[in-house]
């Protein structure tokens, strides 16, 4: 027994060992794969040396000579820091993630392949002007240096055991693209829902539901668009249609990408010589590392003598892009938010009864282009599907009666994507700023610049389509008749633009910007609300003088605004109701309320469960028919809906009174009940239930979730409790909100303020992994400008 005792003694401590063994190797081996931040490192294709220094953040400024020895060194230090990430973006857009993730990822790239994004990138980096190929070859060779560089490949691909493919000139084209899905794709399918409610709903109620304007209208130009009238009985009576309990009908998801942006003309702004004011937060999903990477670029140009030549701009690049993306470059600062306007179109695609490989065209019957795409999966066989294409694009979705839809879009359009962006690192007036963001290829932005003259403006960013006007662009159409559809690009003397209108405030938060008729060219592609942009509004009309802590502390604004007169109903309806112990509680809770989105705000989170509890109830009542009829269906998303729900609760007419209600009491009362009910489900006092609980961060590494959770929790930020919410300034969700927060003066960016979530690297070992992340959550900002230098690298020929 003794030397059984001894020999699972040592056994035991050999397994110890080995695994300490495994630990620490797999640990040298993460440690190995870390970015390079000092020292001296050569690369043969730089013209002259050049210099990368990191502030306390992470925050990186590039200094060299010219601009394409600037870009390979960009290209460089994203690829130490986010190669991975990039990575995903360009596989993302092209239908590769299988590759890395295996069969689990294959229905994604079966539903992107469908666009062969890849073979239009090819042909688009071919239609480039010479320089804009030069950046994106200059940036391929120092993403590609930059991967090589690092002792071990990163680690996320030793943890998928993996190898990284080396970055070729389409792939930034493919980010690009992948930027056009993230901003795009909810307006692109919303018109497939619209289709099927325009075909299943009496016209009145359709018209009801899916307007834009209203009492929260709030467009840069003309009137607020008035809201259609009211279904009669005659249209629809839902008061005696029992439906069967339908499963997701209808899931409220009010998060969109989006964004605010506002800027105050230089009259107007304190301490800033004259200079305007801008600022910008940007809406989108959150991860670790954030989206974007904190850059400065210095290039002074040798032998040239005008200083308005040389470079210093100060903002944010998107790895996988030679470009500063929003900033300000001493003379003029820029924001973006997405517009929303109309920027894909369904064709509807009729096959030649006799041979489905033809379909009628503009020019007649013409043969259907297919093409053999193969999807490679890691550990399990390739997949190969068909894709079939029509002049106006890929075969792609079907209409609600089943026929095939081409989809149009700007982003495969000729010209549709280019890198002019890089253009504004030059600019030095609003004015040559907006010729040049009119002709720039991105996904179509408010755009919002201010310059050191104090002048400030907006306009369209990005390629607005020339439309026929003899057809509905919210809903798909055939477009064989001659002259109809796309007839090219908008000419820049037509877009949108505002520049320093007599107020001297600007602002854009996705919501309708301009008046009715312009709204005919750029298109509905699914406004929001327009309670965020109002606030805004309202704020900035509260001020006369401005400084760069006034427009932050709009951006931090959680006042909720919008919901008030939700909780007076919902305070109203208690009170109405039968009394209980939890109502009682409820009432005073709710008497209570400050009115903002706070953490420790148990009010708001009871009367924003009630307001959700309310409107799907009415949605899902309106459309269940639907659903019976087409199991598949899913509501869209319609964003103004706010507007007819609250006319049909002040106006509380029979016949749109859900069934099996006494009257619209009892219904709110119902709603009010079942708000109660979710909220005791979990344990402990409903007093306790507070919004900080149920909005607590989940900003997560992407590949976290295919770890264990003792190790995920070491990649992924802290589930720390978040004020703020949608419809006002702070939005806010576990895993969606600002993915940066600015305010500049161009000219005056010492003074400007900055903070992003998710940290600068992609390197868990790294100083920089979550840098900053504390700032945005706690919302005291870090300057704008870089700090001193902690780590200084040199590049050399």
């Amino acid at each position: 027994m003794k030397k059984h005792s001894q020999f699972f003694h040592y056994a035991f401590a050999a397994l110890a060992g080995c695994s300490l063994l495994l630990i620490f190797s797999a640990w040298l081996l993460i440690l190995a794969s870390l970015p390079q931040y000092d020292g001296t490192v050569q690369l043969s294709s730089l013209s002259a040396p050049v210099t990368v220094e990191r502030d306390a953040l992470g925050s990186v400024t590039i200094s060299g000579k010219n601009r394409l020895d600037v870009t390979k060194t960009l290209g460089f230090v994203h690829a130490q820091e986010r190669f991975f990430e990039m990575d995903l973006m360009r596989r993302q857009a092209a239908g590769e993630l299988a590759a890395i993730f295996g069969e689990g990822a294959l229905p994604l790239d079966m539903a992107s392949r469908k666009y062969r994004m890849r073979a239009r990138a090819q042909q688009f980096i071919q239609e480039l002007p010479d320089d804009q190929q030069q950046l994106l070859k200059a940036y391929r060779t120092g993403v590609n240096a930059g991967l090589d560089s690092l002792a071990v490949r990163p680690y996320p691909y030793l943890l998928t055991r993996t190898q990284p493919s080396e970055w070729l000139k389409e792939d930034t084209l493919l980010v690009i693209f992948s930027m056009f899905v993230t901003l795009n794709e909810s307006s692109n399918r919303r018109e497939l829902g619209l289709s099927y409610l325009r075909a299943e709903l009496p016209d009145n109620l359709f018209q009801f539901l899916t307007a834009s304007g209203g009492s929260w209208d709030m467009p840069l130009m003309g009137e607020p668009l008035e809201w259609p009238p009211m279904p009669t009985a005659n249209d629809v009576d839902i008061s005696t249609k029992t439906m069967p309990l339908l499963a997701g009908v209808l899931e409220l998801d009010e998060s969109m990408p989006g964004s605010n942006n506002f800027a105050i003309a230089g009259e107007l702004a304190s301490a800033t010589d004259g200079a305007a004011l801008v600022a910008n937060d940007m809406h989108l999903t959150l991860r670790v590392p954030n989206l974007w990477f904190r850059t400065r670029l210095l290039i002074a140009h040798e032998n040239n003598q005008n200083p308005n030549q040389h470079i210093d701009v100060t903002g944010i690049s998107l790895p996988g892009v030679p470009a500063i993306v929003i900033g300000s470059n001493r003379h003029i600062a820029w924001s973006f938010t997405n517009s929303y306007g109309d920027f894909a179109d369904w064709v509807r695609v009729t096959f030649d009864p006799d041979d489905k490989l033809r379909y009628l065209g503009t020019s007649g019957w013409q043969p259907l282009k297919t093409f053999q795409e193969t999807i490679h999966v890691r550990n399990a066989p390739a997949k190969t599907i068909t894709v079939r294409e029509t002049e106006w694009g890929p075969i792609v979705a079907h209409d609600h009666d089943g026929v095939p839809l081409a989809i149009v879009w700007t982003a495969f359009q000729p010209g549709g994507v280019n890198l002019n962006l890089t253009d504004l690192e030059l600019a030095q007036t609003v004015d040559e700023a907006a010729a040049i963001v009119q002709l720039t290829g991105i996904p179509a932005q408010n755009f919002i610049v201010g310059d050191k003259q104090g002048n400030i403006l907006w306009t369209i960013a990005g390629r607005i389509p020339l439309r026929s006007d003899n057809f509905d662009p919210r809903m798909p159409a055939d477009w064989a008749a001659p002259d109809t559809g796309w007839l090219g690009w908008l000419n820049p003397a037509d877009y949108p633009l505002v520049r320093n209108p007599d107020t001297g405030r600007l602002w854009t938060a996705n919501t309708r910007t301009v008046d009715s008729e312009t709204l005919k060219i750029i298109g509905d592609g699914g406004y929001d609300l327009g309670a965020r942009s109002k606030q805004i509004r309202d704020n900035l009309f509260a001020i006369d003088q401005f400084t760069a802590d006034d427009l932050f502390a709009i951006q931090l604004d959680h006042r909720a605004v919008f919901f008030i007169r939700w909780h007076a109903l919902l305070l109203a309806t208690l009170k109405q109701s039968t009394q209980t112990a939890t109502s009682g509680q409820l009432e005073q809770v709710l008497e209570n309320w400050d009115g903002h989105a706070a953490v420790e705000s148990v009010a708001y989170r009871i009367v924003r469960s009630f307001r959700y509890e309310v409107i799907k109830s009415i949605l899902t009542a309106l459309t269940a028919e639907i659903k019976l009829r087409h199991p598949a269906f899913q509501l869209p998303q319609l964003n103004q809906a706010e507007h007819a729900i609250w006319l049909i609760l002040e106006e509380r007419p029979a016949h749109l009174l859900p069934a099996n209600y006494g009257n619209w009491d009892a219904f709110l009362a119902h709603c009010a009940n079942r708000t109660i009910a979710a909220l005791q489900q979990q344990s402990g006092d409903i007093t306790v239930r507070t919004w900080g609980e149920d909005n607590a961060a989940h900003i997560n590494h992407p590949i976290s979730q295919h770890l264990p959770k003792w190790l995920a929790k070491y990649l992924d930020m802290p589930a720390d409790p978040l004020p703020g919410d949608v419809h006002m300034p702070r939005i806010q969700s576990p895993s969606f909100g600002a993915s940066q927060r600015s305010v500049v003066a161009p000219g005056k960016e010492e003074e400007g303020y900055f903070d992003m979530p998710g940290g600068q690297s992609g390197h868990p070992l790294s100083p920089y992994y979550g840098s900053g992340h504390a700032n945005w959550v706690s919302g005291k900002p870090t300057p704008f400008l870089p700090g001193k230098s902690e780590y200084i690298l040199r590049l050399v020929p």
